[in-house]
């Protein structure tokens, strides 16, 4: 079963903090974006192994579009 990390609001990449294959835990920081002139922390939801990296870092993104697939 796949868990998608999807984007909390409209922004930009700053950092993948993440690589394909690493173990991720609850609450690990998986990505940091930049909304509102702010870096915003984004949290892996569940413990799952990262799937796939759908953006890259620069990379604008919109609210609710997949970031990353923990599985």
């Amino acid at each position: 079963m796949s868990t998608e990390i999807k984007a909390p609001m409209t922004g930009k990449i700053v950092s993948i903090i993440v690589n394909i294959g690493d173990k991720v835990k609850t609450e690990d920081e998986v990505i940091i974006m930049d909304a509102m002139k702010m870096e915003i922390p984004i949290y892996a939801p569940c413990a799952g192994v990262v799937k796939n990296i759908k953006i890259k870092e620069g990379e604008s993104v919109k609210t609710d579009q997949v970031l990353v697939v923990l599985e």
